[in-house]
C-alpha cells in the first residue's frame, strides 16, 4: 500500500508547502501550518465529478438560453436589490458577518417566504432542530413547508439533496461542514475548499440556489481560505456593530448584478427588518448646531441623505489628532491642508474629529464639500442655514467639481424638505429649477462657504 503523502497548508492563506515552516511565505502569518494529507489530481476530480461529466461541445454566445434562469424574490425587498433583482437558480451566494449579527435569522426568513412558492432545505450544522424552531417562532418565520435537517457530513447533505431536489438549499455555516475522506479537521482550509466545490457543483448541474453562511476573523476577513471567494458567485459582507440597532448589507462580489448596491436592515425582536426609506431614518435626530452638514451620497442607484459631524479643537498635542470611523483619515488630511491654504483657516493646530451619523461609510469624492463645510462650520463655530444640503468634489486648488447624479441627490433632498441646496457650479445646467428651492451653484470653496453661513 503506497504511503499517503503530507502537505502543510496554512489555515490563513490556503498556501500548501511539503516541508513545515514557522511562517507561511504567502500571508506572512506564523504558526499557521498544519500537517494534511495531499490530494492526487485524479482522486480531486473525481471529488468534484469531473471524472463522470459529459463532454461538451461549444456554443454561440448569441445562441444560449437564458430563459430557464428566472430570477425569484427573497421576500425581501432590500436583499433583491443588493443581488441584482432577486435569486437566481445555480447560484451560489457567501454572507458573512460578525457573529450575533443577523446572518441566520435573515436567511431563516429567506427560507419560509420562498417555502411558499418553492422546495427548500435548510441544513444546519451549529444548531439543533428545536433551536431552529425556536427562533422560527420568535421571528415570525415559522412554515409548514420547509425542509430542515441539522447535518454537518458533506456525504450526508449531499444524498439528502439528492434525494430532495430542493430549489433552494441554505448552508449554516461553511466551517462546521466536513468531508470524511479529507484528512483534516472541519473549518480548516481543506474542508472548507473542498465541501464548497462540492456544494458548487450541486448548484450548477441541478441548477440549485445555494446560500452558505460564513464566520469571520478577529479583524472582520473571511475565515477560511481565500479560494472561497472566488469559488462563489456572490459574496455579501454585513457592516454594523452587533449591538447596533442598523445593519448593511454589501456586496462585495456579484456575477449576476452590481457590486455598489447596498440593503438596509434594522434589528428588531423579530429579527431584520427592511429600512425602505433610509434618508427619513437617518436624519430623525439632527441637531442644527455648528460642524453639522447634510449631504446627499449615492449607494449603487439609491440615494440616501446622511448627516455629517465635524469637531475641530485647540490642541497642546504634536502632532494633533485626526480621528474618524468611517471617513477615510487621507481625505480628512487632505481637505485639512485645502481648507488651510485656499481659505486661510488655520487647522493645523487643532485636534480633528468627523462622525457619519447612522454608521454609514462615505468614500465618494461628492461628499468632499460637505466635508469641508462641516469643519470649517466647527472651527468658526458657526452654523449652516436650516434645510441646507451640500454636495461636490473638491480640487487641490479649491475649486468645486461637478458629480454624477446630481438630479437624483436634488430629488432626494427635495423629498425631505430642503429647500437650500449648495452644488458645484458645472452641475447648475444639468439641472432643472423647483419651485420652492433655492439652488446654488459654487465654483469654488469661498463660494460655497458663503452660500451656507
Amino acid at each position: 500500500m503506497p504511503k499517503k503523502k503530507s502537505v502543510y497548508v496554512c489555515q490563513e492563506c490556503g498556501y500548501d508547502t511539503p516541508k513545515w515552516v514557522g511562517r507561511c511565505p504567502g500571508c506572512g502569518a506564523w504558526n499557521s501550518m498544519v500537517e494534511e494529507t495531499a490530494k492526487t489530481n485524479i482522486a480531486h476530480g473525481l471529488s468534484l465529478g469531473l471524472g463522470s461529466a459529459k463532454v461538451q461541445k461549444p456554443q454561440l454566445l448569441s445562441e444560449i438560453s437564458i430563459a430557464k434562469m428566472p430570477r425569484f424574490t427573497t421576500g425581501s425587498v432590500e436583499l433583491d436589490r443588493v443581488l441584482g433583482g432577486g435569486i437566481i437558480p445555480g447560484s451560489m451566494v457567501l454572507m458573512v458577518g460578525d457573529p450575533g449579527v443577523g446572518k441566520s435569522s435573515l436567511n431563516l426568513r429567506i427560507c419560509a417566504y420562498t417555502a411558499n412558492m418553492k422546495k427548500v432545505l435548510y441544513i444546519t450544522g451549529e444548531e439543533s432542530l428545536q433551536q431552529i424552531r425556536m427562533r422560527a417562532e420568535r421571528i415570525d418565520a415559522l412554515s409548514d413547508k420547509m425542509l430542515v435537517l441539522s447535518e454537518t457530513n458533506m456525504e450526508l447533505i449531499n444524498e439528502h439533496v439528492e434525494k430532495q431536489q430542493p430549489d433552494l438549499l441554505v448552508v449554516d455555516s461553511i466551517q462546521t461542514i466536513f468531508r470524511p475522506d479529507v484528512q483534516s479537521a472541519p473549518g480548516s482550509v481543506s474542508q472548507v475548499r473542498e465541501c464548497a466545490v462540492e456544494l458548487l457543483r450541486l448548484a450548477k448541474s441541478k441548477a440549485i440556489a445555494v446560500f452558505i453562511i460564513g464566520h469571520v476573523t478577529k479583524d472582520g476577513t473571511l475565515a477560511g481560505p481565500r479560494v472561497l471567494e472566488h469559488i462563489v458567485d456572490t459574496v455579501l459582507y454585513f457592516e454594523g456593530e452587533r449591538n447596533a440597532q442598523y445593519r448593511i448589507l454589501r456586496a462585495v462580489k456579484n456575477r449576476f448584478g452590481s457590486t455598489n448596491e447596498i440593503g438596509l436592515f434594522e434589528m428588531r425582536d423579530i429579527g431584520l427588518v427592511d429600512v425602505p426609506d433610509a434618508s427619513k431614518l437617518f436624519l430623525s435626530e439632527t441637531v442644527h448646531d455648528s460642524g453639522v452638514i447634510i449631504t446627499p451620497t449615492i449607494e449603487g442607484t439609491r440615494p440616501l441623505l446622511v448627516e455629517i459631524q465635524a469637531l475641530v479643537a485647540p490642541t497642546p498635542y504634536i502632532p494633533p489628532r485626526r480621528t474618524s470611523d468611517l471617513v477615510d483619515i487621507k481625505k480628512i488630511q487632505l481637505l485639512l491642508a485645502v481648507l488651510e491654504k485656499r481659505v486661510n483657516l488655520a487647522l493645523g493646530a487643532c485636534d480633528v474629529y468627523v462622525k457619519i451619523a447612522g454608521g454609514i461609510k462615505i468614500d465618494e469624492p461628492a461628499c468632499d464639500l460637505a466635508l469641508c463645510v462641516a469643519l470649517a462650520s466647527s472651527f468658526t463655530n458657526k452654523v449652516v442655514k436650516e434645510k441646507t444640503v451640500v454636495f461636490g468634489e473638491v480640487g487641490l486648488s479649491g475649486e468645486v467639481r461637478a458629480v454624477n447624479g446630481a438630479d437624483i441627490r436634488i430629488k432626494e433632498a427635495c423629498k425631505l424638505g430642503f429647500t437650500n441646496i449648495i452644488i458645484p457650479q458645472k452641475n447648475l445646467n444639468t439641472v432643472g429649477k423647483i419651485t420652492g428651492v433655492n439652488i446654488i451653484g459654487a465654483a469654488n470653496i469661498k463660494e460655497a462657504l458663503q452660500a451656507v453661513f
